[in-house]
This record gives C-alpha cells, sequence and structure tokens, in this order.
C-alpha cells in the first residue's frame, strides 16, 4: 500500500464516526409475542433462538427471539397494561419499535451521535452472563422508534444477557432462503422527509444517496417523495419516505392513519434465489401484491437480460428494475397485520443498487386497488 492510499484510508476510517456493520436485529411490539413468533417461523421461515419473560425475572414483558441466517427478529409483548409497550400496541398496532445496529463500541457510537444532536434513548449499559457481556445505547429517530447500538463482540451466548435458548424440536420450519436486511424504509409526516435526511446526515454521517420526487412516484390518483440514505460502507440503508399531493389519499398518508404516527413502514429482506423464496413464502400462507401482467409485455425491453425464465416471474408477480451496475428482482407482501401499515418486501439483487423505480408505478397502482378495497383511498 502507498503512503497516499495510506493516508487516504485512514482520512476515510476518521471521517465514518458511526462505523456500522449492519442491522443485528429489528424487534417488533405486538400484541400477542407468541402467536407473532409461531407466525414468522411458520409462514417466514424463522428459527427458535431465545426467550425472556417472567420466568427469567422480566415482569412487564415476554420476548421470543427467532433467526434465519443473518435476519434476527425480537417479538415483544406487554404482559401487563399500564405500561410503554402496552401503549405502543394500543396506539400502533404491532410495528417495529427498535432498529438495532451492530457496532464495535456501543459507548462511542452513542457519544457520536448525541453530541451531534441525537436525542438519547439509553446511555450506554452492560450487560453481562456467563456467555460474557453485550454493550447497548439507544437514540431516538422518527416517531417511536429507536435506533439501538449492540456491541457484542465479548459474547458468545444466543442472544444477550436476560434471555434463556428457546426452541421446540419437534417444530423446526425449514428456512425459505431469507438472509439479511436489505434495507428498512420509515413513513414520516408532511414536509419532515427533509428535517428526517439532515438527522441522518448530521447525527449518523449518513448521506443521501438516492431522492425520488412526487413525478418519479406517483399514479393517477396519489404520489409520494422518498430518499435513501446511506451509512459509510453501504451496510445500513434507511430509505425516508413523505406524502405528496395527490387526488385521492397517499400509501403514506393512510400509513400515517392507521400507525398514529410515523414508523416502519416496511422491511427489505434479502434472498439469492427470490423465485424459490417466494415460492415457499406463498405455499406458506403470505400474501403479496400481484401487478396486472401486462407489466411483464415489455420488460425485457426495459431491463434488458436477465438470467431468470420470465414465466415464473409473472406466475410469481415478482417484479424487475435495472441500474448502471445491473438488475434486481423485488416482491411486496400485503400487510402482515389487520391495520395496512406494516409490510415486508423480497429482494434479491444482481449487481443494482438501486431500488425499482421502474416498478414504482406498477407497484403504488397495486397498493391503490387494495387501499380501494379497504375503502382508505
Amino acid at each position: 500500500m502507498s503512503i497516499a492510499t495510506a493516508e487516504k484510508t485512514t482520512d476515510v476510517a476518521q471521517a465514518d464516526f458511526l462505523p456500522l456493520q449492519g442491522t443485528d436485529y429489528v424487534e417488533f411490539y405486538v400484541g400477542n409475542a407468541k402467536q407473532a413468533a409461531h407466525y414468522y417461523m411458520s409462514a417466514f421461515g424463522f428459527q427458535a433462538l431465545a426467550y425472556a419473560g417472567p420466568e427469567t425475572g422480566v415482569k412487564d414483558r415476554a420476548s421470543y427471539v427467532v433467526r434465519q441466517h443473518k435476519l434476527t427478529f425480537v417479538l415483544t409483548t406487554p404482559i401487563r397494561s399500564g405500561n410503554p409497550i402496552a401503549e405502543h400496541v394500543y396506539k400502533h398496532g404491532d410495528g417495529v419499535r427498535f432498529l438495532a445496529l451492530r457496532v464495535d463500541d456501543a459507548t462511542s457510537a452513542w457519544e457520536e451521535t448525541t453530541k451531534r444532536g441525537g436525542k438519547s434513548y439509553l446511555e450506554p449499559q452492560r450487560l453481562t452472563d456467563d456467555h460474557g457481556e453485550v454493550v447497548v445505547s439507544g437514540i431516538h429517530t422518527y416517531g417511536d422508534t429507536v435506533h439501538l447500538f449492540i456491541e457484542r463482540n465479548n459474547y458468545s451466548g444466543p442472544f444477550m444477557p436476560g434471555f434463556r435458548p428457546w426452541g421446540n424440536p419437534h417444530f423446526a420450519p425449514a428456512s425459505t432462503g431469507l438472509l439479511y436486511v436489505d434495507h428498512c424504509v420509515g413513513n414520516v409526516g408532511w414536509n419532515q422527509m427533509n428535517p428526517w435526511v439532515k438527522f441522518y446526515e448530521e447525527v449518523m454521517g449518513f448521506r443521501n444517496i438516492l431522492s425520488f420526487d412526487d413525478e418519479d412516484i406517483s399514479t393517477e390518483y396519489s404520489a409520494l417523495m422518498s430518499k435513501v440514505m446511506s451509512n459509510g460502507n453501504g451496510y445500513v440503508k434507511f430509505p425516508i419516505n413523505e406524502p405528496a399531493e395527490g387526488k385521492r389519499k397517499s400509501q403514506v398518508e393512510e400509513y400515517l392513519e392507521f400507525y398514529d404516527g410515523e414508523g416502519v413502514q416496511h422491511v427489505a429482506l434479502a434472498t439469492n434465489d427470490i423465485v424459490g423464496t417466494v415460492k415457499d413464502l406463498m405455499s406458506r400462507g403470505v400474501e403479496f401484491l400481484k401487478v396486472p401482467n401486462s407489466y411483464y409485455d415489455d420488460l425485457l425491453d426495459r431491463v434488458g437480460h436477465i438470467d431468470e425464465d420470465l414465466e415464473p416471474l409473472k406466475e410469481l408477480g415478482i417484479l424487475v428494475d435495472s441500474d448502471n451496475e445491473g438488475y434486481l428482482l423485488q416482491l411486496f407482501s400485503k400487510p402482515v397485520q389487520d391495520r395496512p401499515t406494516l409490510f415486508f418486501e423480497i429482494i434479491q439483487r444482481k449487481g443494482a443498487k438501486s431500488f425499482g423505480k421502474g416498478n414504482f408505478k406498477a407497484l403504488f397502482e397495486a397498493i391503490e386497488r387494495e387501499q380501494a378495497e379497504r375503502g382508505n383511498l
């Protein structure tokens, strides 16, 4: 390595005051964590991992941890009324409370973000058990969503201190091929996208890598705007949506109304075989949005050569888009609870770094058809 290259590398390292290793876990506050855990295991192919509740000394909640490859979900429910978890579920329904990010130093992460204007949620806290220690800290972001910083280099247990191993050898559904969190999308209120872009830039050192305005993301009836925020190494990406003026209510407005505030709209889950994964998910009862068959008439003209056969994509409703670096395949679930709020995206990247701009119109028209059925368009 030359001296010039070494200096450049050092400069980049110094500039990234919040080096992130990726998403550690996503924690959902839900009405019934035992049943939610069963759903994510049976429908999405997660495996049982860990549990915390009254039997482990926790008196106000029960938490079930499930994992699939590098994806970890925590499902937490209140077991009494009159506490913040119960209030969160009452207000929002089932939804994401914590987006936990893996770091080497949770103390430094908290210090660097709070001194730049981040509102502290949790000062650095050291948790220990026989398997070692985990350091946890956190800051608030949009709505009632929180970013936790998780330092677990010195921990060898199944999840973290306070949890015990959990599972049933007679119920261990096979994986569906989901690998890790590709990105998480947040919905914020009118004129709030740019303030939150500024938050991610100034407080967390992210950069705005893509922007979509209401001309990019619009249909005959509704529109929204979006900006994609990414950390330095690209391991963590947070697109942020806000409503835009349209003839009728946009999907973001519907979300804000039924979630009763800002929050995580969807979590994108990566796979290396979207056709196999989606077939498996569908066979387990996961419901997806469907675009008209006409979407596929000129698909190859729009995106160029793809490795996959067109017929399976058409049969499953998988969308395809391309950019200068390759293409991606994606499909969006219907909401996974009765409120039309949180849903999931299944995504396979074949080089593309983008987010499916070419699919926006077809996708949002499909969402609007669902909204119209609910009477919310």
